[in-house]
């Protein structure tokens, strides 16, 4: 797993805050200094809370838990997508659903509608059950579905843990994580309050190579938990034998 690297996070502008007049003072502790009209975020502190949060996450990731990655605004979007798929992880790009993790019954009877309607596409059944324009809103429907669901359908269960992008937009994916107990790893911009954060990771929040660079530090993470996970398996195996 790749140690966090200052000079990396420093060409990727993580140490860009916000404008002063909109800085949170919970933040007070990462911040190093101001530069013009805006906080400039302490590196050094980024670092310290990644070599915190990136071996908690190999740890959830060595047990088979899953990490939630979250991020909903638009330059976040891609980055979840890419970082997500990446690590084989469950993600949420579109608005936070309330109860997503609070009410999994209503959420599961969705994505099951979901699954059964793809599988009666993929095999056919629509089409030789229905008209051209029925089989073309039962197709809408499903790509409904998806944008709300398709991250996260393969979801088992509840995760070990969310990554949250920004922890402003996102706040009530961290409040939902937090009413049930579920650590957060969040990015944490000047203008940010971390209270229920788990591992608060103090960084630009907007700029898309600061949130590319700190996620691809949480994917390492989960990979790295993925193959000591593997490794678990493949020795319980030659136990067996």
């Amino acid at each position: 797993m790749p140690q966090p690297d200052i000079k990396q996070l420093f060409e990727a502008g993580a140490h860009f805050g916000h404008k002063t007049s909109r800085w949170n003072p919970k933040m007070a502790g990462y911040i190093h200094s101001k530069r013009g009209d805006s906080h400039i975020i302490n590196l050094e502190k980024t670092v310290e809370q990644l070599e915190k949060a990136l071996p908690f996450i190999t740890e959830v990731a060595s047990h088979g838990r899953q990490v939630l990655f979250v991020g909903t605004k638009k330059q976040a979007r891609d980055v979840v997508v890419n970082s997500a798929t990446a690590a084989g992880q469950p993600y949420v790009t579109e608005r936070w659903l309330g109860g997503m993790l609070t009410n999994a019954s209503t959420i599961q009877s969705q994505i099951k509608k979901l699954k059964l309607l793809e599988k009666r596409m993929a095999t056919g059944e629509l089409a030789n059950r229905y008209n051209k324009l029925e089989v073309q809103r039962f197709q809408e429907e499903i790509d409904a579905l998806n944008v709300k669901y398709g991250g996260i359908k393969d979801m088992k269960g509840r995760p070990g843990a969310l990554f949250v992008l920004d922890a402003v937009a996102d706040r009530n994916a961290v409040n939902e994580a937090v009413k049930l107990g579920l650590p957060v790893i969040a990015i944490c911009d000047t203008n940010a309050d971390p209270t229920g954060v788990t591992y608060p990771i103090p960084a630009n929040d907007d700029a898309i190579s600061s949130l590319s660079a700190i996620a691809d530090y949480v994917v390492a993470a989960v990979k790295a938990g993925e193959s000591v996970a593997a490794k678990k398996s493949d020795d319980a195996k030659k136990e067996d034998k």
